[in-house]
């Protein structure tokens, strides 16, 4: 495991997309050959016009066992939700 190059994630944003989705990982030695690495392998068809590369090892994520504390404050502050307030007539579909 020590001579193993680490892990990038990838994410690319499509000439019609306005923002970068996570489209896989691999391995290689560098950000600059990560970035090589995933046009070889992401963008083989031209769909791609943008590329991020992350190493993994500095995402820190949220851990799914924690949903409810994580995200159960949101639900106490209806003013948050579009429903909470009155659109006029005359805006129209929004």
């Amino acid at each position: 495991m020590k001579n193993e190059w680490p892990l990038w994630e990838v994410f690319i944003r499509g000439q019609h997309g306005l923002s970068h989705r996570h489209v896989g990982s691999l391995h290689a030695p560098d950000a600059e050959m990560a970035v090589k690495n995933a046009r070889d392998v992401y963008t083989r068809r031209n769909e791609g016009v943008s590329i991020w590369v992350v190493e993994a090892r500095h995402i820190t994520a949220t851990n799914p066992g924690d949903k409810g504390p994580m995200f159960e404050p949101s639900e106490s502050k209806i003013y948050r939700h579009p429903t909470f307030f009155d659109i006029p007539d005359d805006v129209g579909a929004m």
